[in-house]
């Protein structure tokens, strides 16, 4: 019997994988206020259209994920958070001195991947160092995953 995954994913960026190519990905966790995991916990958020970068600024050193649409948490009443707020991602300085190295060289980023519950219930972010893909390598793609689709197909029929 197949046992469950030990972790709960709140919400993906599907098609960051399509759209960059992934050089590296690492977890991280990310500081957040009580309404802000409430509403995680109800399994409503989006990072289509995220990215996690370096705030400048008095915050100092860092990584920021961006643009995370987090939505209220109506119950919160006064209490309550920004939807789209940056929130500070939590890693060890070693691992953001090399990726604050690694997109500060021409055409590299920082794309969130997945959120999720880990195993413990602690909130994760699976965040990607990625380069962008051309329109060549895009293509390139599609005709691997439809190839991928048709293989899989003429196997199951015989």
């Amino acid at each position: 019997m197949a046992q469950a995954p030990a972790y709960k994913v709140v919400a993906q960026n599907r098609r960051a994988r399509f759209d960059y190519a992934i050089a590296e990905t690492i977890e991280a966790g990310i500081m957040l206020t009580g309404s802000e995991v409430k509403s995680l916990r109800a399994g409503k958020s989006s990072i289509n259209e995220s990215f996690a970068g370096e705030m400048l600024g008095e915050t100092g050193g860092g990584i920021f994920l961006f643009n995370a649409n987090i939505p209220e948490y109506l119950e919160a009443n006064r209490f309550n958070h920004e939807p789209k707020r940056p929130r500070k991602l939590l890693l060890h300085k070693r691992q953001i001195n090399k990726f604050l190295g690694a997109i500060r060289r021409k055409g590299m980023t920082l794309v969130p991947m997945q959120v999720y519950f880990n195993a413990k219930g602690r909130i994760k972010v699976e965040i990607g160092l990625a380069k962008g893909k051309k329109t060549v390598d895009k293509r390139e793609t599609i005709k691997e995953r439809d190839w991928q689709r048709d293989k899989a197909r003429i196997l199951k029929g015989d």
